[in-house]
């Protein structure tokens, strides 16, 4: 057997082709572990964006919503650790009373980032495009020159929650010992996630707040003939993308880490709107698009730390290792490019929403 693997991995082009699914197969629980990891952040903003653009309001500042949350609860855990300590951590995910108060003071601060773009767009009808922008640039300026003053005196946060350690009898199941391991081999916000697109996926399509949800994004006039109160109900799911968003933030600086860098979203958020038109503004399709992004982003860095043999490691050898880093942005694009004209969003998405006069 191993001499006919060998003699088709020989074959000019499909040979390395070859080589390349055998890298894939050898390294696919290590690939799919960090595709999740990196998937995380992703899947947070793509769902931010599906309730946002679904409610008819285009939010593109979810990554400046995600760099201040990550800040917050990381700032948090500065300031309170010296009051209350750091605490001692429980033994599944390490909670602690720091770490659930700067979790809480993150999700409040993207909350209230996501009602100041709900009045800009929704009450002042701006244009939604310069919010979200607006929004974006602030976060990057004012964390980016927060984080320099606070980190001068080199502070200690709130720490960071742990992985659930799976037994060793489900991690080393047959077949499906790898996936439950990738899945659930996670931190608390990493699994929530998994529970909030399932329950997302079956409110947006099969519940009365869904059917109203995507009424007030298709056609907001014949909603609101119906006793569809549209403004609020708008306030209301930018406020909840946010919590998504927030979460998302937290996640960078509560999970996979426990300190904060400027601009340490790095375009997630950007990529999380991609993953959203990828899926067609559904939970489901948006999860997929970003483990996708986030395979493509797992790749590259297993590819870095264990290069493979033969005539792919040739070929991947004289790969800039810069090539790598950019191929998530690539596949983005690329993807992006073929759904132009294809992937249709809510009809009234953007448009403001203003009630006629009554007489």
């Amino acid at each position: 057997m191993d001499q006919i693997i060998n003699a088709v991995y020989t074959i000019p082009v499909i040979g390395v082709v070859f080589q390349f699914l055998g890298y894939l197969i050898e390294y696919l629980p290590t690939i799919a572990f960090a595709a999740v990891q990196y998937g995380t952040p992703i899947g947070f903003a793509a769902l931010c964006g599906v309730m946002c653009e679904r409610s008819g309001v285009v939010n593109i500042g979810i990554e400046g919503t995600m760099l201040v949350a990550a800040f917050v609860g990381w700032v948090t855990g500065v300031a309170i650790v010296p009051i209350i300590g750091a605490g001692d951590p429980t033994p599944i995910f390490g909670f602690t009373p720091a770490l659930l108060i700067s979790l809480a003071a993150a999700l409040f601060a993207a909350v209230v980032i996501s009602f100041v773009h709900a009045w800009l767009s929704i009450s002042v009808r701006a244009n939604q495009i310069i919010s979200g922008t607006i929004i974006n640039i602030a976060a990057f300026g004012f964390t980016g020159y927060l984080n320099t003053l606070i980190s001068q005196s080199s502070p200690t946060g709130a720490g960071g929650f742990t992985p659930l350690a799976l037994p060793d009898a489900i991690a080393n199941l047959p077949f499906i010992g790898w996936l439950l391991t990738a899945l659930f081999d996670q931190g608390p916000i990493s699994i929530s996630l998994i529970v909030i697109v399932i329950a997302f996926e079956v409110f947006l399509f099969r519940s009365r707040w869904g059917l109203r949800t995507r009424a007030v994004g298709e056609h907001p006039k014949a909603a609101e003939t119906v006793g569809i109160d549209v403004i609020r109900l708008r306030y209301r799911n930018v406020m909840l993308g946010g919590l998504l968003a927030g979460l998302g933030g937290a996640w960078l600086s509560m999970e996979i880490g426990n300190s904060f860098q400027a601009g340490m979203t790095n375009g997630v958020g950007f990529i999380g709107l991609a993953a959203m038109i990828v899926g067609r503004w559904s939970p489901l399709g948006a999860i997929g698009a970003a483990l996708l992004f986030g395979s493509s982003e797992a790749l590259g860095a297993s590819v870095t730390i264990a290069p493979p043999t033969g005539q792919l490691g040739d070929i991947v050898a004289g790969i800039p290792s810069q090539f790598f880093d950019a191929l998530p942005y690539l596949i983005t694009i690329i993807v992006l490019a073929g759904l132009i004209g294809r992937s249709i969003p809510p009809a009234a998405d953007g448009v403001p929403y203003e009630r006629e006069a009554t007489a």
